[in-house]
């Protein structure tokens, strides 16, 4: 089998392709999978070769492999990805040898889109929805990502070739790609935006250095007279853990309100974990509440172990038994609240027991300056929560 670099693709229901670069390293007889996105290196797990046949698997999402290696050397088989109603199953074609994810079908570039852009998504109804784009370009490699009002699309990779722009991210949950035309310096038109299985919404966008991601109203509050949480679940290792519990009192406590399928919840455990292990000895505490594809306690718990193991996580991670999909799911857990609407959502509480401020959504660090900021905000929350 091919050791290097691979062009792979991924197949939607309308047949458009969904491109990635795979890399495959042969260390001390054994062999090394990674997905690239930019600067991201995702390294692969539970790589399985015999004879013609390559399986492997994403670290987290219930996202696996399953090839045969083909005469002419390249990958081809389906790619399996969990979701809360089935489990879709794409056509999935790895080429050796191709480093870059697009071709330059029209030759050099003829504007550079680097900078912050202002953007209009138009759903199939015809409804519009903000983000904001920041995009880098070098030569006609192009490289950045959206953020909306929920989180961002992680670090999308691609291309300029003529005045056409090619964006794509695949991390084994988000399988996004991204298609337009260049008008000039100011102006991006007659934009794809293709995400998922089958969806599909128009954009296009202007050069605004001054853009920002507007609130939409995502984030909860407590409902009218509540000042506290209650709530008890099961952690992964079936032990109830409550709110109420000794090692939450007298203390500042953040609760995650996230998903094992969720790539933006993935990058803030990664950052909580890590502020955790800083901080926990001077009276802060996490924990997460998770909202999964399946009300089954295993199905959750195995997804959300593969997060647990991958960032080596310290808090307790508790299942809530709630269907992501429900529209009862905050009533059903966290009934001192208002709707959650976006994942991941965060709650502070203070030293005393009650709810100091909720954030939703995360930016994470292929977003640059808005990432350091949230980190800035973050931190200075906990610091004021410590002195009172």
């Amino acid at each position: 089998m091919h050791k290097g670099w691979w062009r792979a693709q991924l197949e939607r229901g309308d047949g458009k392709l969904v491109v990635f670069n795979m890399e495959t390293v042969k260390q001390n007889n054994r062999w090394l999978f990674f997905i690239r996105n930019d600067k991201e290196r995702i390294g692969l797990k539970n790589i399985t070769i015999n004879g013609d046949s390559v399986n492997f698997a994403m670290p987290v999402f219930e996202s696996e492999f399953k090839t045969t290696l083909q005469p002419d050397g390249s990958l081809k088989g389906k790619w399996f990805k969990g979701t809360a109603l089935q489990t879709q199953q794409w056509n999935f074609t790895a080429i050796p040898t191709k480093k870059d994810r697009f071709d330059a079908i029209v030759g050099a570039p003829k504007f550079d889109v680097s900078g912050r852009w202002a953007v209009a998504i138009t759903r199939p109804n015809g409804t519009r929805r903000p983000a904001v784009a920041e995009l880098k370009q070098k030569g006609s490699y192009l490289s950045g990502t959206f953020l909306t009002p929920s989180g961002d699309y992680r670090y999308l990779e691609g291309i300029v070739t003529g005045q056409l722009l090619f964006l794509s991210v695949f991390d084994g949950a988000h399988a996004y790609s991204f298609t337009a035309d260049i008008i000039d310096s100011n102006s991006i038109a007659n934009g794809f935006f293709y995400s998922g299985y089958n969806g599909k919404e128009a954009w296009t966008a202007l050069r605004d250095d001054d853009a920002k991601v507007p609130d939409v109203g995502n984030t909860p509050e407590l409902r009218a007279g509540e000042e506290r949480l209650n709530f008890a679940f099961k952690d992964l290792y079936r032990n109830t853990v409550s709110i109420n519990d000794a090692r939450f009192q007298n203390k500042v406590v953040v609760i995650q309100l996230m998903g094992s399928w969720c790539p933006n919840c993935m990058d803030e455990t990664k950052f909580l974990n890590e502020y955790y292990l800083k901080n926990r000895d001077r009276g802060v505490e996490v924990v997460s509440l998770a909202y999964e594809y399946s009300t089954d306690y295993e199905r959750s718990r195995t997804s959300l172990l593969k997060f647990q193991q991958r960032f080596n996580v310290q808090y307790p991670m508790l299942i809530t038994g709630a269907w992501v999909n429900d529209s009862l799911r905050t009533e059903k857990t966290l009934p001192q609240i208002t709707p959650i609407k976006v994942f991941p959502t965060t709650i502070f509480i203070g030293k005393d027991g009650r709810v100091q401020k909720f954030h939703s959504g995360f930016y994470g660090p292929g977003t640059g300056e808005y990432y350091e900021l949230f980190k800035k905000e973050f931190e200075e929350t906990i610091e004021e929560l410590l002195r009172k």
